[in-house]
């Protein structure tokens, strides 16, 4: 076993043992038996562990992808249906931080991509957006030029620098991100598993802009 092997084995043992005290968080934040003195620090210790253990499935999946290990399974998702899982996993955090988590979509809508890989991006933009966000987190997708586009904005004061930025054409991403918490390694991965969505014609990719509809920053994932 190499160095990268043990360190992906110890990556896996860390994720596992945030996950245990996420739910032991969860569990603590939402039974109203439980008089916390300081709800706010609560939420806030909640919402950086899903930060670390969101930061940890990504250098693990890049790591299996890395060394071919990662298995993409591309179907048919009804889109409305899959962006109202990702909000149910995260409103809890957003709704202890007072900030509206909400989506925006056409109920039929349909694309295909793998679902897991595609939450674990988003999971990691809407961290991000908790971050800078007034009031606001909205989540929306659409059909636009043959891709479905689905987009995570904020009403926060959105990215600096030259926009907008199509990832991976630019080398640099992080420093026209605005914002260096604005992860180098979040961008990379949700570019990476972009790439994984492909056709004969089209290969996903990622964009950053300013005021799509709210006024911050707002994360576009382009699928085929």
């Amino acid at each position: 076993m190499d160095f990268s092997d043990i360190l992906a084995s110890s990556i896996h043992d860390i994720k596992n043992s945030l996950g245990l005290i996420l739910n032991s968080l969860d569990d603590l934040i939402a039974n109203p038996e439980n008089h916390i003195a300081n709800p706010r620090q609560a939420s806030l210790l909640q919402h950086e562990a899903q930060r670390a253990n969101s930061n940890l499935i990504q250098l693990l999946n890049l790591y299996k992808l890395g060394n071919e290990q990662l298995v993409v399974q591309i179907a048919e998702q009804n889109v409305d249906d899959f962006l109202s899982e990702v909000v149910a996993d995260n409103q809890a955090v957003c709704n202890a931080l007072n900030l509206s988590l909400t989506y925006a979509c056409d109920p039929s809508l349909t694309g295909y991509f793998d679902a897991e890989l595609i939450q674990s991006v988003l999971d990691s933009t809407i961290g991000n957006a908790r971050r800078y966000a007034h009031t606001r987190i909205l989540l929306s997708a659409d059909n636009e030029a043959g891709y479905l586009v689905i987009r995570v904005e904020d009403d926060g004061s959105g990215f600096s620098g030259k926009l907008p930025l199509w990832l991976p054409d630019t080398s640099e991403p992080a420093q026209n991100a605005g914002n260096p918490a604005r992860t180098r390694l979040g961008l990379y991965f949700a570019s990476s598993i972009a790439q994984l969505h492909k056709t004969p014609e089209r290969t996903g990719r990622v964009r950053l802009k300013n005021s799509h509809i709210l006024s911050g920053g707002c994360f576009e994932l382009w699928l085929p």
